[in-house]
């Protein structure tokens, strides 16, 4: 049953932007009781990872457990609003990027700065890793999407320019399929650009929303991509043939945020009328609601097992939901 598992008010001083959940996996040495009876053997721990990031201008780690959260690192450094996180695959590193012009990459279990990009007077809007975790990729307003190195944070490669006709222009949802292939972005205007991210070359350019796009997201075998409108709907798009696969209606405001579960059966989507749905890929529709938000709300993430979902919302608050596979 689909239910509210944990809700954490006043989790910043002001609205949460964006949220992500990952898992970091460790290994730790048991070692024998005291009559020897149990041999010294390797155990592996996995700790949760909750991170957001907020108007407050910090990111803040979050642990998950015995479903609770608890505060781990509060995050520095970042002068405006922060208004995209992201962790890497393993989970030992967070990447975050701000109203103020800068991209921080953070270590996830000490909590400190790894490093710092300047990029000068345009915002980067949204960050996410590469599948090999070797670039951060970037949106911004001036409608440019950036590659940047992450052991060297520096500018490596400038991936693709604004296209004419400014179609395209400000890319405020960005994505990369899970395969590696592909990077996807939502623009102001509507457009979804595909691009080949070997070449670096515009492969498909998509059509079919009016309004902005918020957030958008490759399915987990990378077949799929998963949008999210100003016009209060998502559509899901053959990746392959750059068609419309289904048009999903049902939230009463501006989809903000949108977010596949990792066993590519469901899928997760928040709005601007304070909810968060649950819906099934194979069905196109939605089977849970959850309205215990009181203001519009920002991000969604699955964890790793695709059994809960985190949101956070200009309320303050982050909740943890139920949502059993």
């Amino acid at each position: 049953m689909h239910s509210l598992l944990y809700r954490k008010d006043n989790a910043h001083e002001d609205s949460i932007w964006s949220c992500a959940w990952g898992r970091l996996k460790k290994k730790e040495e048991e070692n024998g009781d005291a009559e020897g009876s149990r041999d010294s053997t390797t155990a592996e721990e996995s700790v949760d990872y909750i991170v957001t990031g907020a108007v407050d201008d910090l990111v803040k780690v979050w642990t998950f457990k015995q479903d609770r959260l608890e505060l781990k690192h509060k995050l520095e450094g970042h002068s405006l609003g922060v208004v995209s996180v992201a962790i890497n695959s393993d989970s030992t590193t967070c990447a975050s990027s701000s109203l103020d012009s800068s991209l921080r990459l953070w270590d996830l279990a000490t909590g400190e700065k790894i490093s710092s990009i300047e990029v000068g007077p345009v915002d980067i809007w949204t960050v996410a890793f590469s599948p090999d975790d070797k670039f951060i990729i970037s949106g911004s307003h001036s409608g440019k999407i950036n590659l940047y190195g992450v052991e060297s944070a520096k500018i490596t490669y400038e991936e693709v320019k604004s296209r004419e006709r400014g179609n395209g222009r400000g890319k405020i949802a960005i994505s990369n399929s899970p395969d590696g292939k592909y990077i996807a972005s939502g623009a102001i205007d509507g457009i979804i650009n595909i691009f080949d991210v070997a070449s670096g070359k515009l492969v498909h350019t998509l059509e079919g929303h009016a309004m902005p796009i918020r957030s958008l997201c490759f399915s987990p075998d990378s077949q799929l991509l998963l949008t999210a409108s100003d016009d209060g709907h998502m559509k899901l798009y053959d990746v392959q043939h750059a068609n419309v696969a289904g048009t999903l209606s049902g939230h009463a405001s501006w989809v903000l945020s949108v977010a596949f579960s990792p066993d590519n059966q469901h899928f997760v989507s928040s709005s601007s009328d304070q909810t968060v749905r649950v819906w099934e890929l194979s069905s196109r529709q939605c089977i849970h609601t959850f309205n215990e938000h009181t203001d519009q709300v920002w991000g969604v993430k699955y964890n790793p097992d695709g059994n809960k979902v985190v949101s956070v919302s200009e309320d303050r608050a982050v909740n943890i939901y139920d949502c059993p596979v």
